[in-house]
């Protein structure tokens, strides 16, 4: 497994894994309906953007492209989606893109690179997520990894459970 930068060729796939039931039921949108046209993801403009406060990777295993994580500064992302937020913090986005991968060990490698990733930093003293609180699978995950529960809070219209890996949690 490798998580290599996204490039302009990934945005289709990209776009195509957004419309997967799996993946749009943890973001919060109805798995059984198309995506908004106002709510789907710009890849490619993403992808081509150059800011510090975000990395969009894809996970490969066996050279195939399976997942793909974004790791945000959440104190100097520019739409404030975490809210004031203390520097030196790292907040992960993971999905599987294909459901055959599911279930395969793939997130959790996908998982720990990302971490080792934001802890290469030696600033940084902490990791954020924010699963659905109803995606109950997700949280005993990212526990499993270390992850503490922080609390409920509300991003739009979903109700999410903020949780945070601790550098002096974290096991290499």
């Amino acid at each position: 497994m490798i998580l290599r930068l996204a490039v302009p060729g990934d945005a289709a796939l990209l776009a195509r894994w957004d419309e997967k039931s799996h993946v749009k039921w943890c973001t919060g949108h109805d798995p059984d309906q198309l995506l908004p046209e106002d709510e789907r993801e710009d890849w490619a403009g993403q992808i081509a953007r150059d800011v510090d406060w975000l990395d969009i990777l894809i996970g490969e295993a066996g050279g195939r492209a399976i997942g793909v994580v974004q790791i945000i500064d959440p104190h100097m992302e520019e739409s404030h989606y975490w809210g004031d937020c203390a520097p030196n913090q790292r907040a992960i986005d993971i999905w599987i893109g294909e459901e055959a991968d599911l279930g395969r060990g793939h997130g959790t490698q996908m998982m720990k690179l990302a971490i080792a990733r934001c802890f290469a930093g030696p600033a940084v003293t902490n990791i954020l997520i924010d699963p659905l609180v109803i995606n109950t699978a997700a949280i005993r995950f990212y526990r499993r990894l270390g992850f503490v529960d922080v609390g409920e809070r509300r991003f739009g219209e979903d109700d999410c459970l903020v949780m945070a890996l601790p550098r002096a949690v974290w096991q290499p």
